[in-house]
């Protein structure tokens, strides 16, 4: 007989409900609830009921994306175009959030899955090269965003030194010379911050400028409001800075309110740019100067690899890096 939603929820002890959650991606479902639902689906060897395709081959027809915060527009962007690349084989997506947290970056790697996915897109910022030896799981994976892992795992990936050296180029073209950062982790040896951070640094050196250590303002979690009050921290500081480098849109953002809120002009004043190019960047007030990391041809590219891979496709790691595209507008160049 075969295995029906209630046997799962009567193993895990939950409802059909819950279970049915679990299998759709709800985001709301304690860590623990989610595990006990997983693991039962493992031992029982319950199949999604996609179609009469998927269960005469085998598969759900169902790939996970694991990222860390869908409330950062640059990952809802990639999710949305996840799931258009997918829909182009004909695959659903199951989403799930980590909050940038390596504990749980390790708990959604390393869950059971059994006949949950086929296979896993997978973008952690909590782990470390030190990790590398947990990224060795039997479902088909692919890695995206930053090239921290120097390992056999396949690897599509953002080239953010040379896509944040073109924003740095761009602003001291225009003359700027006291260039603000904002989203530094202090004390980080790998990562986004550290990349995009060493980045700048090598690009004034490259221009005989001195790297400003102290125009560098952390900012925790890269959102609108930790980008404000960073902007409100470099100018209670009282450091004279005639640019502003938000390591993403969404603190750059942040920052245009702030410093629209003190009467300062951009770019009169101020030159902003910003990273990732959100949808928000071209309609904000100045529209956003910012670098499109290609996130369009990293969902592709991941997708047709994940899904190479999971038809068998055993041929050397790959590792992708997409193009990247400089965008400038008001923010740093103004009305025209």
């Amino acid at each position: 007989m075969a295995v029906t939603m209630r046997d799962v929820a009567r193993k895990a002890g939950v409802s059909p409900k819950t279970v049915s959650n679990v299998m759709n991606g709800y985001p709301y479902i304690r860590e623990e609830t989610r595990t006990k639902v997983l693991a039962a689906i493992d031992a029982l060897g319950y199949r999604m009921n996609l179609s009469a395709r998927h269960l005469k081959s085998g598969r759900t027809g169902v790939i996970g994306l694991a990222v860390p915060e869908l409330s950062l527009p640059y990952f809802g962007e990639l999710a949305d175009q996840v799931i258009e690349a997918a829909d182009e084989h004909g695959l659903t997506v199951m989403i799930e959030q980590t909050g940038a947290d390596r504990d749980r970056e390790l708990t959604v790697l390393h869950r059971p899955r059994g006949h949950l996915v086929d296979g896993l897109l997978y973008s952690p910022l909590g782990l470390g090269q030190d990790d590398i030896d947990q990224l060795k799981v039997n479902t088909p994976m692919v890695l995206l965003g930053e090239r921290i892992f120097h390992s056999p795992v396949d690897h599509v990936m953002i080239d953010n030194f040379p896509a944040t050296k073109a924003v740095v180029e761009h602003l001291l073209t225009l003359g700027r010379r006291r260039i603000a950062v904002l989203g530094v982790h202090p004390g980080e040896k790998v990562g986004t911050a550290a990349i995009r951070y060493g980045a700048y640094a090598e690009t004034l050196s490259a221009h005989g400028l001195p790297v400003p250590e102290e125009l560098a303002f952390p900012a925790g979690r890269w959102h609108r409001s930790t980008g404000a009050e960073a902007t409100e921290r470099l100018l209670a500081s009282g450091l004279e800075f005639d640019a502003l480098l938000g390591l993403n849109d969404t603190l750059a953002l942040g920052a245009l309110r702030v410093l629209a809120q003190h009467g300062i002009r951009v770019p009169d004043d101020v030159a902003v740019a910003g990273f990732d190019n959100i949808d928000e960047a071209s309609y904000s007030t100045p529209s956003l100067t910012t670098v499109d990391p290609g996130r369009t041809e990293i969902a592709k590219k991941a997708v047709d690899l994940l899904v190479r891979r999971m038809a068998g496709d055993d041929s050397d790691h790959e590792e992708i890096a997409a193009r990247y595209e400089l965008h400038t507008r008001e923010s740093t160049l103004g009305l025209h």
